[in-house]
């Protein structure tokens, strides 16, 4: 009901989570096409981040957009497209996380914090069953029931072609797209983390101007 008087009264993301407040209610999720969806202007502001990896995550955790230098540090992995599976599924993740329990710890605690706050939403319970069967390790941590959202914290990845990365990220909630978070991670400043960084990005624009150019060439 709440949704259908918000639509007939064309409410803003602030004013619909004040109705929501004052009916003492929590919102219901989105279909999938809202949460897919990423503002244009947060898409320019990701893309003038050269030397920090920035994306945009929605509540499951699926990576909605990420700008050139987070696409770059997330190339070992088979498909970028969402957290949960890249550290429990996906072959890259035990070598990219060096500390792989505490990113699957971080994960599914995130992961249950979203179900508190939808637990009729189809999506997680999809994914809560698609990583179930897929992962013992994933139905582990699940049954543990840790609940934590996380907006500050240090990670350490090791990319093949730029070695360890020593960062801390952190994740700030889209207004305009509730469930949407913008994440971003940085290196200290002069650290070799942050030398690593920037090679990546230079080794990136290299090949992305080496594959320009055979495509232009086989045009020809």
């Amino acid at each position: 009901m709440l949704d259908a008087l918000s639509r007939a009264l064309r409410l803003d993301a602030d004013q619909e989570m004040h109705l929501y407040r004052l009916a003492r209610v929590v919102p219901s999720a989105r279909g999938s096409s809202a949460r897919e969806s990423v503002s244009p202007t947060l898409l320019q502001l990701m893309d003038t981040y050269d030397s920090t990896p920035a994306f945009v995550l929605n509540r499951t955790l699926d990576i909605l957009a990420c700008n050139r230098l987070a696409e770059a540090l997330f190339s070992p992995f088979t498909a970028a497209d969402n957290l949960l599976r890249m550290v429990f599924t996906d072959p890259a993740g035990a070598s990219f996380y060096a500390e792989w329990h505490r990113a699957a710890q971080a994960t599914v605690a995130t992961l249950r914090l979203a179900v508190g706050h939808d637990p009729n939403d189809a999506r997680l319970t999809q994914l809560v069953n698609e990583l179930s069967v897929a992962s013992p390790a994933f139905r582990q941590y699940w049954e543990e029931g840790q609940v934590r959202g996380k907006t500050l914290d240090a990670k350490e990845l090791v990319h093949p072609d730029v070695g360890t990365l020593s960062l801390t990220f952190q994740a700030f909630d889209v207004r305009d797209k509730p469930g949407q978070q913008l994440v971003i991670y940085q290196a200290e400043p002069g650290s070799p983390s942050d030398q690593a960084l920037k090679l990546l990005g230079s080794l990136t624009a290299t090949r992305d101007r080496e594959r320009r150019d055979v495509e232009a060439s086989s045009t020809d």
